[in-house]
Parts: structure tokens; sequence; C-alpha cells
């Protein structure tokens, strides 16, 4: 197909409820919705009203579809992501927790500036710059005292990587030569180091989403986690279910959640949360029929 210029122009908000209606979608409280419409954004609101689509290239909407509906979709997400965000926080913490420790007694302090044990140099080097932008724009009073008292041009892992994103902390994980220790870690959560590497880089990528407020509930992810083929705590029948949906996800986190709170309630809140909006189809989730069933969600 050949491209062109986009050429259409901003809408009034009265404008675009009427373009909603003209397309089929049913506007009960048109006050409301133009404030939801002011509050939220007509572009921000169409990924949820997308499903309804009828005819998806002339934005046609299915019989019986209401900006309610949609509304309360983009209210469950919502809800959804801090569920999610709220679970994520708890196993950064932990690996992060877990990393230091390992590997600070088995190669010392500054062990991650030693090249001699990442595989990559050049992804190494990139990581170490990284480290030292983020700590010389750190504010945090340890660091600042750190800076006060040694001469060291970067303190020890267990200050260095309290200020480091998780993004970094993966980069670190993946690029650390196979062996004894990084298999150690990944143990620990019940998995080989190949697999946990992929978790981590899932989990980097499912953090951003969360936290830019992006569309969750019935994403494709873009990064999908590997499914493990050996697990030594509570996994599931994942023969028929995609690693690109949010069941996944979830399981997964249901499965990291085993070693870092095994007395959680995610799933008890995840169902609560679901039975508060009955309208989700959670086969647009990924999950399966017999979701209910599996061990790890009991």
């Amino acid at each position: 197909m050949a491209k062109s210029s986009y050429n259409k122009p901003a809408l009034t908000y009265s404008q675009q409820i009427s373009q909603l209606q003209n397309r089929g979608l049913i506007i009960s409280n048109i006050p409301r919705a133009k404030h939801l419409l002011e509050s939220i954004s007509y572009y921000r609101l169409s990924g949820y009203w997308y499903p309804m689509l009828i005819d998806k290239s002339n934005h046609l909407f299915k019989e019986g579809s209401t900006f309610q509906n949609a509304f309360d979709i983009y209210c469950f997400d919502r809800r959804l992501r801090i569920l999610v965000l709220r679970e994520l926080e708890k196993i950064e913490v932990s690996i992060r927790a877990k990393m230091i420790y390992i590997l600070s007694h088995e190669y010392g302090a500054f062990w991650y500036q030693d090249s001699i044990l990442f595989k990559n140099l050049i992804r190494h080097s990139k990581t170490l710059g990284s480290l030292q932008n983020e700590y010389e724009r750190s504010d945090e009073e340890f660091i600042e005292a750190f800076r006060n008292k040694y001469t060291d041009p970067l303190p020890p892992s267990w200050m260095m990587l309290e200020i480091t994103s998780f993004g970094t902390m993966s980069f670190l994980y993946s690029n650390l030569k196979d062996g004894r220790t990084k298999r150690m870690i990944a143990k620990h959560f019940g998995l080989n180091d190949r697999t946990f590497a992929s978790w981590m880089h899932s989990i980097v990528y499912l953090r951003n989403v969360c936290a830019h407020h992006s569309r969750l509930w019935n994403r494709s992810m873009s990064i999908q986690p590997i499914k493990p083929q050996k697990t030594s705590k509570c996994w599931m029948d994942d023969s028929k279910v995609s690693n690109k949906k949010v069941f996944f996800i979830l399981s997964m986190i249901l499965f990291l959640m085993q070693t870092i709170n095994p007395s959680n309630t995610i799933v008890v809140r995840f169902k609560k949360l679901l039975a508060e909006y009955p309208n989700i189809d959670v086969s647009a989730m990924g999950f399966p029929d017999n979701w209910k069933d599996e061990k790890l969600w009991k």
C-alpha cells in the first residue's frame, strides 16, 4: 500500500463525540463523556474501544457498543497495572538484593567493574557508563556521604546497585559469564540462568508499560519471556498458553512470589478485580478456560 501524508485535522471534544456517535458508539451521558475525553484523551481511550469495532478500516462499532463499556475497560486496565506494579517492586528489590549478596561474596565489593566477569566487553563498558551517569545524578544521602569520604570513582555494589535502574541490573546479569555464581542467583528463584535472564528482561519491559500508563490488559508483549523447561517450584501447563499475553506475565509473577512472598494474595485480589468488572474478556488476556484449576492460581 502506498504511503501518504497525514492530513487529518484536530477535532474539538464536541466533534470527537459526534464522530463516535456517527460510527455507532452509544454515548448516554454526553457531558461525562466530554469530561473523560478532556481528562484522558480520545487517542488513549481509543485503545479500549478498538475491540468493539466491527469494521476496523472504517472505525465502525459493533451493535450495542457503549462509551461506558470502553471506560470500564480503561478503569480495569488502570487497576491491573497498579496491581502488577505493586508486585514488580517486590520482585525487583528481591532480585537486586540476591545479586548484590551472591556476587559481592564471590567476587568482592566492586565486582560489577571487573570486566573479566562479563561476556561482552563492549556491553560491559556501556553498562559502566550508565552506572557512572546514575552515580553522578544521585542525590541520595548515602551516596553523598561516600563521595565526601572516599576517593573511589564508584561505590561498592551494595550502594551502587541501590541507585541503579532495573534495566541496568538486567544487562549486568545477562552479560555475566555463564557459571556457578550466575546459576546460583537464578536457582534461588527456581529457574535456570537463561530463563531467569529472559524473565528479567521481560520485567523491565512490563514495568515500562505500566509506568507509562500504557494499555496492558489485552496487549501482545513485544518482549516475551521464555517458557521454562524445568523449574524447582510450582509452575503450570503452559503448552497451550501464549507467552505474549497478560496471563503468562501474571503467572510469571506468581511463580517468583513463591520465593519472595509465599503468603501473597495476588490471586485473591485479581479475582476480586475481575468480579468488579464482569464484562472483561479474560480470553483477550490469554487466559485459558481452565486457568482456575491450575495449582499456581489456587
